[in-house]
Formats: C-alpha cells, sequence, structure tokens
C-alpha cells in the first residue's frame, strides 16, 4: 500500500477533516519543489518513528506528507507531471474556464478553448487516477489513447454548439439568453464529468484493487472501479458547473445597474475574479466531498471478492 493511501486511510474519517488537508494540499509553492526534494520527502515518511496516526504534530514531517499527498500518484507512487499535480489544477484550469465563458467572434476559436479545458482535465483526471490494473509495460494502451483523444474531441465539438448556433442559425430574443448563459456552462460541466468516465474507463472494465480494513488485497472489482469513476465524475461535474453558473447569475443582475450600461468592460475582469474565487473555494470542496480511502459493501462486490472474505465493507483508492 503507498504512503499516500495509507495516509489518507487514517486521516480522511470527516469530509471536514479531508477539507483541510486539502486546503493545504492545493498550496501552488508545493509545485516549486524540486523532484529530488519529494523523493527525500518520501524517504523521511518511510524512515520517519512517528505514529501515522498522529503524523502532522512534527513540522518537517507535516511538509513532508504535503508534498508527498500533492506530487505523488497514491497508487502507483509514481511522481506526477507538474503540470497535473492537484496545486497546478487552479492555475491551469481557470483560464481556460473563463475562455469557455467569452463570446467568441467565430466557432473555430470556441473549439481551440473547449479542446484546450477538455484536454487539460481529461489528462489530469489520468494523472491521479487509480492505476491498479496498469503496469510499467502497459501504461496506457493504444485503446485507451483513442478514447481519450476521441472523448476531448467529442466534448469540445458538443460544447461549441451553442455558439455555433447563435452565429448561424436564428435564435429567439427570449432564448438568447439560455444560449449564451446557461447551455454552455451546462454543457462544460456535463461533458467534464463524463470525460472522467471515459478517461478512467479502465477502472470499472478491468476492476480496481479491494482492500480489508487492515489494507490487505482482497482481489480486483470492476464494480468498485465503477463506484469510484462515478464519484469522481458527479464530484467534477458539480465544480464546474456551480463555480461557472454563480457568477453568470450575478452578472446577469449586475448588467442591469446603471453603473455598468455606462462601463461594460468592467464586466469582463469581474468574471474572471469571481470565477478564480469560486473555483479556489469548492475545489477543495470537490476534492474532498468522497473519501479517498472509499468503502464498498461486500454484498455490492463480485461473487468471487464474496468468497475470499468475511469482511462486511471493503475498501479502495477513489483517486481524484
Amino acid at each position: 500500500m503507498d504512503l499516500n493511501v495509507q495516509f489518507w486511510r487514517t486521516q480522511s474519517q470527516s469530509f471536514f477533516q479531508r477539507l483541510i488537508h486539502w486546503a493545504d494540499i492545493l498550496d501552488p509553492t508545493l509545485l516549486l519543489k524540486s523532484k529530488k526534494e519529494i523523493e527525500d520527502a518520501r524517504l523521511l515518511l518511510e524512515t520517519s518513528a512517528l505514529p501515522l496516526e498522529d503524523p502532522l504534530q512534527n513540522k518537517q514531517v507535516k511538509q513532508a506528507w504535503l508534498l508527498s499527498l500533492s506530487s505523488v500518484n497514491s497508487h502507483s507512487g509514481e511522481i506526477i507531471p507538474i503540470v497535473f499535480r492537484p496545486p497546478a489544477f487552479l492555475p491551469i484550469v481557470t483560464p481556460l474556464a473563463f475562455a469557455n465563458l467569452l463570446q467568441h467572434r467565430q466557432p473555430k476559436s470556441t473549439f481551440f478553448c473547449q479542446f484546450l479545458f477538455h484536454s487539460y482535465t481529461v489528462g489530469f483526471t489520468i494523472a491521479n487516477g487509480n492505476l491498479t490494473a496498469k503496469t510499467e509495460e502497459t501504461s496506457y494502451t493504444t485503446k485507451e489513447l483513442f478514447l481519450s483523444i476521441g472523448a476531448v474531441t467529442y466534448s469540445a465539438l458538443v460544447g461549441s454548439l451553442p455558439h455555433y448556433l447563435m452565429k448561424y442559425q436564428r435564435i429567439n430574443p427570449s432564448q438568447h439568453s439560455f444560449f449564451r448563459r446557461l447551455l454552455p456552462i451546462s454543457l462544460l460541466a456535463g461533458l467534464s464529468g463524463i470525460n472522467v468516465i471515459f478517461a478512467r474507463a479502465n477502472e470499472f472494465e478491468k476492476g480496481i484493487e479491494v482492500m480489508d480494513k487492515d489494507g490487505k488485497v482482497v482481489g480486483m472489482s470492476e464494480k468498485a472501479g465503477m463506484k469510484a469513476v462515478r464519484e469522481t465524475a458527479l464530484s467534477r461535474a458539480a465544480l464546474f458547473g456551480i463555480a461557472m453558473v454563480v457568477p453568470e447569475f450575478l452578472l446577469y443582475f449586475m448588467q442591469r445597474k446603471k453603473i455598468f450600461l455606462r462601463h461594460e468592460y468592467y464586466l469582463t475582469p469581474m468574471r474572471l475574479v469571481m470565477v478564480f474565487g469560486l473555483l479556489g473555494m469548492f475545489l477543495p470542496v470537490s476534492f474532498s466531498v468522497f473519501p479517498q480511502w472509499g468503502t464498498i459493501k461486500r454484498k455490492d462486490l463480485e461473487t468471487e471478492i464474496l468468497s475470499s472474505t468475511e469482511e462486511t465493507v471493503l475498501f479502495y483508492n477513489r483517486g481524484i
């Protein structure tokens, strides 16, 4: 069991506990640490004599945990590429998401922005998923590669559809706000959740490891994989849905004020600030709403696993 999984196993009993941890883990300054510093932090955690049940009392050990949790995949133990580490998510995804809220002159520009956004979120999902079914020889198959590229392209096309309709089709004025504001955001949120399913399809096709309360692996479960992917997809869709629809509603009412009628150029920077603030606020919530050390009832698992353990509840690494 990887060190990070051991941490979540003992330190993620409640939502608020996970929320506090993620608020620390998402610190962007952790991206400045070198590969050697990450490896040294992992070595310190492996050799530390402090009990895992109380690992954050020592300042040096606490910093080592934050560096490990923010930089290393919780299943494979491999260092995640810097752009796909959790602390990099907010700084990178905010401008990409904001670009999709703007009104582009050409559908091609809309498609390009959508393609960049979904490419990044799919890459982030793959890098931070549960890699149980992968080995060094088959880290990413051709099927999975084409599936991810297809999902990104499809999402970019569908996400561009409202802008295409507004430019080339006659839209009733009463429906203008729907096609300009609500539909693009709904599609972005929904497609973000769907792309999690496509990017991590390997987890419910081949299954992920399920463990007993002591961390002993008792089998591979496709049902546990589906549960892990479903929870992650729901949290991702909710993150972008809430963080992007709230600014649009606020700006809709603010545009009616006289000051904004005279100075409409204020609205764009205000939209950016609100999107950044809400994504920053809800990102730790999104990562915390479902536990990393996920649970699944024994009766919900496959028959071959039922015969290998008497535990009533089993556990799995959800990924993010």
